[in-house]
C-alpha cells in the first residue's frame, strides 16, 4: 500500500440540471427517445455537490438557462489556469449558446475571457496536468484550438488523438490523479484503446506509472472522475479502477451520476475547476 496522499482544496464551478434532458443526439450515448428522470438527476447532482463540500472544496454556481439542456456539463465551458480563462466554441450548433452564460459568469467574477477562434470544448478536451495541458482531438476540439490554448496559457499543449466515438471527449478517457502539487509526481489514469497508436506512445512516455483502465470501467464513465490529490470522486460501477487507485494510496469516493450518462456525461463533465 502506498503512503497516504495529501488533498488540495479546489474551487469548482457547476450548473444545476434544472433543464437537463436528452433532446438531440450528438454522441453515441444520446438517444432522444430515452426519458431522463429529472428529479433523480437533480438528486444525483446534489449528492456530488455535497461530496465536494464535505471534502473541503468550494463550489460556485452558474444559473441554468432554459433551452440549454447540456449546460449542466460545466467542464465544457472553459479552461482556467492561474486565473486565465480560455472559453469555448462548441462543435454542435445546439450547444453554442451555452458559452454566453458561462462567459458572463466569469466576467462578473472579475476574469477576462479569451474566446477561441477554432472549435474548443473546454476541459472536455483540454486537461491541465501541472506541467502540460493534454489536449484531445478527433471528434470535437480541433488542433487549431490546441495551438490557440498554448499561445494563450504559455503552457506546453500535448495533442492526443481520440479514435473511439464512445470517448468523444478527452475527459471521458483520461483524468488527472495528481497534478504534481507539493512533493508528488503528477500522474494520470486513462483507457489506452481510446487513443491512436501514436498518442498511446506519447502517454506511455510521459506517464510510465499511469493507471490503465479497462474498457468496462471506461464505459461506466470511470475515467470521467475528479481527483483532489487524495480523494477520487468516481462512478461506483468502475470497481476495478477504484481498486487500482486505492492501491496507489488514493481514496475512492463513489458518486452515482447514472442519469447523466444518458447524455454522455459524468462527474467531471459536471465540474469545471477554477485554478
Amino acid at each position: 500500500m502506498s503512503e497516504p496522499r495529501v488533498p488540495r482544496r479546489r474551487r469548482y464551478l457547476v450548473c444545476e440540471p434544472r433543464h437537463f434532458a436528452v433532446q438531440y443526439a450528438i454522441n453515441p450515448w444520446m438517444h432522444p427517445d430515452v426519458k431522463v428522470d429529472v428529479d433523480l438527476a437533480q438528486e444525483q447532482w446534489r449528492t456530488l455537490i455535497r461530496a465536494y463540500q464535505t471534502h473541503g472544496h468550494t463550489v460556485d454556481l452558474v444559473e441554468p438557462v432554459a433551452g440549454l439542456p447540456d449546460m449542466v456539463f460545466a467542464a465544457n465551458s472553459a479552461v482556467v489556469i492561474e486565473g486565465r480563462v480560455f472559453g469555448a466554441l462548441f462543435h454542435a450548433p445546439e450547444r453554442r449558446p451555452e458559452s454566453v452564460p458561462y462567459d458572463t459568469w466569469f466576467k462578473q467574477a472579475g476574469y477576462a475571457v479569451q474566446r477561441p477562434e477554432a472549435v474548443c470544448e473546454g476541459e472536455g478536451d483540454l486537461v491541465p496536468t501541472g506541467r502540460y495541458v493534454l489536449a484531445g482531438t478527433g471528434f470535437r476540439t480541433t488542433p487549431e484550438a490546441h495551438r490557440e490554448a498554448q499561445e494563450f496559457f504559455g503552457v506546453p499543449v500535448i495533442g492526443l488523438r481520440l479514435v473511439d466515438p464512445y470517448f468523444y471527449h478527452l475527459d471521458t478517457a483520461l483524468f488527472v490523479l495528481d497534478d504534481g502539487s507539493g512533493e508528488r509526481e503528477e500522474n494520470i489514469a486513462y483507457y489506452p484503446d481510446a487513443f491512436s497508436p501514436g498518442s498511446r506512445e506519447v502517454l506511455a512516455r510521459l506517464y510510465p506509472d499511469a493507471v490503465l483502465a479497462t474498457r468496462q470501467d471506461a464505459m461506466v464513465f470511470g475515467l470521467n472522475s475528479v481527483s483532489d490529490g487524495r480523494h477520487v470522486f468516481i462512478a461506483p460501477g468502475a470497481t476495478a479502477l477504484a481498486e487500482q487507485v486505492a492501491a496507489r494510496g488514493y481514496v475512492p469516493v463513489p458518486v452515482d451520476l447514472s442519469e447523466f450518462q444518458k447524455a454522455g456525461g459524468g462527474i467531471k463533465c459536471c465540474t469545471q475547476e477554477i485554478r
